[in-house]
């Protein structure tokens, strides 16, 4: 692992899509630069003018990936965006979306957010039927379903294919003449439609249309596949309706905060978490109230809010370190931690510091945080975690789906609190997890915390493999 990349939950992916603008390339651009936070292991743009689709995909970031002249070669009204980070199949950019295929004359792509649970038994089954496969991704294996079912006509095949699939997918297809936007039925992951001119705009996260300038519509429905083509939008709705199961962890790390998901807006549900910490637990005494930027930002705001103590950057971040950076020699210990966080000293010396975290996942970087904060002079370290502790792999779309990832599923609390150096560490409870969100526990998927998985797991093989 790169160590100035965090040991947190990695992000799993973003769609942006566009029909009937002259400038499609260009707005997914910006819309996959929205996105970045989503995923940054790869991106790429298809476009079409109507009769054949273009594309530019690269590992990297979008920045780093679209040139100018890429944009200007990727004419056309219609585009499909991606960024990714893997979940499911090797890192490589055979693996980078949006996947594209040709079939009967025609060409389709495909850009994918979320994690099929029966993927690896699909798969199985389709090569034993003679399908070949060009990448290890889950998502190449609704393509060939849909090629499967392609007698039926586009839009009825594709349903087909659809309903043969389980688990979280918000899937982003674009033929040459048509855009189409599906959710599964349960809405584990985020989509959204918006407007801009005549034109109309898919996309993960409402902040993805602010930064084009376009009016938020609606939501992509649970279990809705959305067909958007010259003669305007249509709905189909061929799932049975079932629970919803959002994925909580949206609100507490993924999603923007500055975005509107899931009827709700991010910044203010964070807040709301850390109001509700210190509502479950008000009887720490401390100086002031700290995060470490960016990820704890919003939550210590609503702590110090509600426990009128000052809030305080005592951290502050580099944000020009990239990807890849120069090793440093042995002997400068912490050094991943330090280039990318550093403690204000003048600050923290002689203090009692309230740490206010969003989530701890494998706690590796956490504790070498915490250490630094110890050896800028604190004299108590307090921690305060905006969900509850993380003792289940997630099998929907976030990159812990083993049990040893997880710091929390082998130690109790005042395990951790010992390992990671800390005077005390408490949770947020999932009651208040929920209380923060203000809705019940029936809309929200908590897997990760209880163990209860809303869609059933099959034999999984974690991140296929290319060798294999």
């Amino acid at each position: 692992m790169n160590p100035l990349l965090d040991d947190g939950p990695k992000d799993c992916c973003g769609v942006f899509g566009v029909f009937g603008h002259p400038e499609a390339a260009r707005l997914t651009y910006y819309g996959l630069y929205a996105l970045q936070h989503r995923g940054q292991e790869s991106a790429g743009i298809v476009v079409s003018d109507g009769k054949q689709l273009k594309d530019k995909r690269a590992m990297g970031l979008v920045p780093d990936i679209f040139k100018e002249q890429d944009l200007a070669r990727l004419t056309g009204h219609m585009a499909c965006g991606h960024v990714r980070y893997s979940t499911t199949g090797s890192s490589v950019q055979a693996n980078a979306q949006p996947f594209i295929i040709s079939y009967a004359g025609h060409s389709l792509c495909l850009g994918h957010n979320g994690n099929l649970t029966n993927a690896f038994e699909l798969r199985r089954d389709l090569e034993m039927k003679g399908s070949i496969f060009q990448t290890t991704m889950d998502s190449e294996i609704v393509m060939h379903l849909l090629a499967r079912h392609i007698h039926e006509g586009f839009e009825e095949g594709l349903i087909s294919a659809l309903k043969e699939v389980k688990g979280a997918y918000s899937f982003l297809f674009m033929t040459e003449d048509t855009l189409v936007a599906a959710r599964d039925p349960m809405g584990f992951r985020p989509l959204c439609i918006g407007r801009l001119g005549d034109a109309y705009v898919v996309a993960s996260e409402t902040c993805a249309l602010d930064l084009i300038d376009a009016r938020f519509l609606r939501q992509v429905e649970a279990g809705e596949v959305v067909f958007i083509d010259k003669k305007g939008l249509r709905s189909v709705k061929p799932f049975k309706r079932k629970r919803h199961a959002h994925c909580i962890f949206e609100f507490i790390y993924f999603a923007r905060p500055d975005s509107d998901i899931f009827g709700q807006n991010v910044y203010q549900v964070r807040k709301r978490q850390g109001a509700q910490l210190h509502k479950e637990y008000p009887h720490i005494k401390a100086d002031f109230v700290m995060p470490f930027p960016d990820s704890g930002n919003y939550a210590a705001l609503g702590y110090a809010a509600a426990a009128g103590l000052p809030f305080e950057m005592g951290m502050i971040r580099n944000h020009y370190v990239g990807r890849t950076f120069i090793s440093p020699s042995q002997d400068m210990r912490d050094f991943g931690v330090r280039v990318k966080l550093n403690p204000v000293r003048e600050l923290i010396k002689g203090k009692r510091v309230v740490i206010v975290e969003d989530s701890i996942i494998r706690g590796t970087t956490t504790m070498a945080r915490v250490k630094n904060i110890r050896q800028a002079g604190a004299v108590e370290v307090h921690m305060l975690v905006s969900c509850p502790p993380h003792r289940y792999p997630c099998h929907y779309g976030i990159d812990f789906s083993t049990k040893g990832e997880l710091i929390a599923c082998d130690h109790r609390e005042e395990e951790i609190k010992n390992m990671l150096g800390l005077d005390s560490l408490h949770y947020l409870s999932i009651e208040g997890l929920l209380e923060s969100t203000k809705t019940s526990s029936t809309g929200f998927c908590l897997a990760c915390f209880d163990g209860n998985y809303p869609v059933p797991v099959a034999s999984t093989a974690g991140k296929f493999c290319l060798e294999r």
